[in-house]
Formats: structure tokens, sequence, C-alpha cells
């Protein structure tokens, strides 16, 4: 089978990263994939291709999508001639079914939603503008897929179909991403820092929604009793580059306790580093891969209660409101406080948790079910078709 992924782009992110996981992981003997990103090949695009995985990029930019970038995508779906489109991002999925109404056949579309809705106000124009044209769509997609319960109430609740959509979360390499007292020295001596040094993480791109304010704020609350820990941000656009990031570092006086690293490869080395792994996001989030990483290493969190954070946690972490500094400061002490023995059980309940609950295999399982289903249900509509017509041609003669 045939199946062509429609994404918005291939920058290192969550949803992009979870689509390399499913491709490493699909049945290449059954189904037969390939990639078109609407922008450039991003960061994740070769990691694609060195699947074996053919990557082609329309080279959209953001925001502004051309006459002479649509016939492109068109073109190149007619080139490819898949038996199933799966759009990937509020973008991607547009345009996989757009580019579909110009294709010679019909075959099933499915779109695959990564995204929670705490406002409207939150989002960007041009989002706002996808959304509201996706509920206007959505019954004539054959399955939406939402990667949190959290996103498909609030996309229902923005006019998205019920009956035509389901759950599929993400999933996590529990073979890759592992506890190692390695990784946790070798990290150490990385940034030259002692062997007991207490770290706390943040691993994420630079963005409004990311809020690294909060997390920062929250550094400086911590320091006031514990001034011996240290903060990792990695992340794209999160390093000495990024001036106002590094400004707020120095007004909060966290100079000397916060190491910026940029964008990483080795996320599960740098997962399994940590001592607590913290997700301060203001919004946005549907299903957070670095939480599920961080418990998958064996490594307690603490995150904000957004999108489906507070589920994948469960009581292996904490819990606490966004845009609350405070919150967030105290979670962390209570962690600190229960001792490296006490972590150490959390962070051994999250990684059962992960394995039970959220598997790769298990959910790159569900996505072949769902393929299959589809397209047989769509071969076997329009053979349905034919002998209508046939039996209606038969009826005239």
């Amino acid at each position: 089978m045939k199946i062509l992924y429609v994404t918005t782009g291939l920058e290192t992110g969550g949803a992009e990263i979870m689509l390399y996981k499913i491709l490493s992981k699909i049945n290449r003997e059954h189904f037969n994939p390939s990639v078109i990103s609407l922008m450039d090949r991003g960061t994740v695009g070769d990691r694609i291709e060195s699947l074996g995985i053919p990557v082609y990029t329309i080279g959209m930019e953001l925001g502004t999508p051309t006459l002479e970038a649509i016939w492109k995508l068109i073109q190149k779906i007619r080139e490819i001639q898949p038996d199933l489109i799966q759009g990937w991002m509020y973008h991607g999925n547009i345009a996989a079914k757009l580019a579909s109404i110009f294709y010679f056949r019909k075959i099933p579309i499915l779109w695959s939603i990564h995204h929670s809705i705490s406002s409207l106000k939150s989002e960007k124009k041009l989002t706002i503008a996808l959304i509201k044209l996706g509920a206007s769509i959505t019954k004539s997609i054959q399955q939406v897929i939402f990667v949190s319960q959290n996103s498909r109430n609030q996309h229902e609740t923005l006019g998205y179909r019920s009956d035509n959509s389901c759950i599929i979360a993400n999933g996590f390499d529990v073979s890759l991403f592992k506890p190692s007292l390695t990784a946790r020295l070798d990290f150490r001596t990385e940034l030259d820092l002692p062997e007991d040094s207490f770290l706390i993480g943040l691993i994420c791109r630079f963005h409004p929604m990311k809020d690294h304010a909060n997390f920062l704020n929250a550094a400086a609350l911590l320091t006031k009793q514990f001034p011996n820990v240290h903060f990792i941000l990695a992340g794209r656009e999160v390093d000495s580059k990024n001036h106002p990031l590094v400004e707020l570092i120095k007004k909060l006086g966290l100079d000397n306790q916060v190491h910026l690293l940029g964008e990483r490869r080795d996320t599960h080395r740098l997962a399994a580093a940590l001592d607590i792994v913290s997700l301060a996001s203001a919004y946005g989030e549907a299903f957070p891969l670095v939480i599920g990483e961080a418990m998958s290493c064996g490594v307690p969190c603490v995150v904000t209660d957004v999108g489906d954070s507070g589920w994948i946690v469960g009581n292996t972490g904490r819990v606490i409101p966004p845009r609350n500094p405070e919150a967030l400061a105290n979670a962390w002490q209570e962690l600190i406080v229960m001792g490296a023995v006490g972590r150490e059980d959390l962070g051994a309940s999250a990684r059962v948790r992960i394995i039970e609950c959220f598997s790769l295999d298990s959910v790159v399982a569900k996505y072949e079910r769902l393929y299959d289903v589809m397209l047989a249900t769509t071969l076997k509509s329009q053979s349905l078709q034919r002998l209508q017509k046939l039996q209606n041609i038969k009826n005239y003669d």
C-alpha cells in the first residue's frame, strides 16, 4: 500500500519527530511510505530519508501558499500515485484534502492533529483560519486522528465531527529511551559539573506557547532555597544567540545556573541525565513527546496541566497550573525534598506507565490497522458503486 504523508514542515518538533518514529517502525513489506513537506526538509527530512523513505519538498513559505506551490503539490501527488494520503498538522491536513480533489481517483484522506486549543485568541490568524476551515470540511475526511483526548474534545466544540475521529496517542521507543547511569555521569562531565549536581531540564523549541519565562521565573524562586541546582535548556533557538532569553536569564541572576544547549539530537541521552524534566507550557500542547521520553528514562516530571500532559504523567510526577512560577517551583521543591530514593521510585513507576500505555510498537500497530481498514472500506464502497451503476444500466435496458 502506497501511503503519502503531507506534512506542514520537517523542523524539529514533537509532531515531526513522531512522524519519523512511526516511519522508523512501520511494516515496510506491507506499506510503501513517502513524505511531502510543504516547506523545506528542516532537520528531520534527512533522518526520514536515512530510513530509505523518499522526502519531497514544495518550498512553500509558511502563511503564503501560492498557486505555483499548490500546483507543484498536485503534480507530485499525481506522480507518486498513493493509495492513501495522511495529512500531518493543520497546514498539511488542508493541503492533503485540497490536492486530493485534483487526483484522478478517490482515495482515503486522513488527518492528524497534534495541537490543543485552550483559546483561539492564543493562536495566529492563519492558524485560526485553518482550524475553522478544517471544521467546515471535516465531514469529507475519512478519519481524523487526534493524539490526545483533550485536543479531540476541544476541536469537537469548534465544530469538528465526532463520528469520523479517533485517538492514537504518541508512542515512545523504550529500548532507546531508558535509564542510564553512564548518561548521567557523562553529561555532567560535558558541562564540567560535579557528579552529584542536581539538574532540572526543559527540552523544547523556543516559542511563546512553551513559556520559557515561566520556567526561568520558577528557577529564580527555587534557587533562593536551593542555590546549587542547575537548569538545562535545550531546543531549537534555545542558545546564546537568543538575546531575549539571555537577557531574561541575566535579569533573574541565573547566569551560573542556566545552561543553554541549543538543538540536540541525543535527547535520549539528555533526558536520562536529568533529575527532573519539566514542561512549562502555557497553551497549545496536545501530547508532548518530551514528557513520555523522560518518563521512559525513569525521570520524574513536573508538568503544566496543558493538553494531555497530566494524563501522561498520572501519579508518577506532579501536575501544576500553567503560567504559575510559584506552583512550578514548589513542585520541584517537593521532588527535591523527597530524596534520591523517592525520585527513583517515581521514575520507575513512570517508566512502567509508558511501557504499559504508550509503547511505540503498539502505536504504530494502531496506525497500520487504521490504514488497512480505511483502504478496504474505500475499495468496498467503490465496488458497490460500480455494481449499482451496472444494475442501473441493466434496469434501463
